[in-house]
């Protein structure tokens, strides 16, 4: 491990800059979804437990250097002091933050205004980085999420602070860690999702790392297409047949199998409850398009999950949103939950639909670890470099 944790820092006293990412739905004024929040509680606690005074920095929506008032992170209060247990103080502007009244440092845990409000946070200014530096003499990244940017607040501090990863952020790198840096045999991957295009970088990366690869959704129709089966009226990228080809022929050069669908459940409308039928991934109607992987698929992939001892997840087999057609997603899911549940898997997923479509499943609880980053998850498994991981290496 090249990073170091709360575990190796002296906070007694200290003020430690904290980056999180708070950035949750809001709905008429209130927070409507605050997991976000909830899964900063244990890092701030430990910092104050240690005798440190946090003071954390976050971004809320795009304001694009601007003071954006309808992107206040004073609407998060309220979740904020909720979920801690104790008064969250907001100070709205740098220059505050760099004055502190003794009434502000009577509380316990300061909040900077939205860290976006500021132009040299997005062009990772060097005096910007500094300037907040000075606010702090310790340094913790909780905010995986945001690491794929090289921010002030994600990158820049750390270049004058001693650093280290909040426990959110030492979750995430453990857990990736353990899926792709130096996994348990034979590891697995699946791979759903609309469109083969937006996710070329990682199936090239994953077909050198994983020993079986799942690909399912949009993407199997357009693999199916590059073999020479015929998909019918299915979401389909014929012009990526070629890059299809070259996945298939680097996965076979590495030893990785494939496994695309044998059999699909086919409709002539995408509407919930729509007339459906499984037919064999060669014989799709001309008027029909493919809307889940079929039974058969489902039983190789539970026989490929039996066999795996670490599975990452990324993207539904199907069109998971809509009944029937979210039966492949669910019963794969629930196998590999089951088998995580009783140790014999370790799973880590991550993505948006991943995560909606996990939970939908009733799987998501009993996954080892699921991961709420988005495009930083997708980064790491692309196998880029983070430029906020790397900050805390330095």
């Amino acid at each position: 491990m090249s990073w170091k944790t709360l575990d190796d820092m002296d906070l007694s006293g200290k003020r430690v800059l904290v980056r999180v990412d708070i950035n949750v739905p809001v709905e008429n004024g209130h927070v409507s979804d605050a997991t976000r929040i909830e899964r900063i509680v244990p890092t701030v606690k430990d910092i104050l437990a240690k005798g440190g005074k946090p003071i954390l920095l976050a971004h809320f929506g795009r304001p694009k250097g601007k003071v954006v008032l309808d992107m206040s992170l004073r609407v998060t209060l309220p979740a904020l002091e909720a979920a801690l247990g104790r008064k969250v103080r907001l100070i709205e502007t740098l220059e505050g933050a760099e004055n502190l009244t003794d009434e502000a440092l009577a509380s316990e845990v300061l909040l900077l205004e939205n860290i976006r409000f500021h132009p040299g946070e997005e062009t990772n200014d060097p005096d910007f980085a500094t300037r907040l530096a000075q606010l702090g003499d310790v340094y913790c990244n909780d905010a995986f999420s945001a690491a794929h940017r090289a921010h002030a607040s994600t990158t820049g501090i750390a270049r004058h602070l001693p650093s280290c990863a909040g426990r959110l952020m030492q979750a995430e790198l453990q857990a990736l860690d353990a899926a792709l840096g130096t996994p348990k045999r034979p590891v697995m991957a699946v791979v759903g999702g609309a469109k083969v295009s937006t996710k070329l970088d990682l199936l090239g990366n994953l077909v050198s790392k994983v020993d079986c690869l799942v690909i399912g959704g949009g993407m199997a129709n357009t693999f199916l297409a590059a073999i020479g089966l015929n998909v019918g009226k299915s979401l389909c990228e014929h012009d990526m047949a070629d890059t299809a080809r070259e996945i298939m022929i680097k996965a076979g050069a590495a030893g990785c199998e494939i496994l695309l669908p044998a059999d699909v459940v086919v409709a002539r409308d995408f509407a919930a409850g729509a007339p459906h039928e499984v037919v064999g991934a060669h014989a799709c109607p001309q008027g029909a398009m493919i809307l889940d992987a079929g039974p058969q698929a489902v039983a190789r992939i539970i026989t490929a999950l039996d066999n795996a001892k670490t599975l990452i997840w990324n993207g539904p087999l199907g069109a998971f949103e809509i009944e029937p057609f979210d039966a492949a997603t669910n019963a794969a899911a629930r196998h590999a939950a089951s088998l995580s549940r009783e140790g014999k898997l370790i799973s880590v997923a991550g993505g948006g639909d991943t995560v909606a479509a996990l939970n939908k499943a009733g799987a998501a609880d009993d996954f080892t670890y699921i991961s709420t980053a988005g495009g930083a998850f997708l980064e790491w498994m692309e196998g880029k470099d983070l430029p906020g991981v790397a900050a805390l290496k330095a």
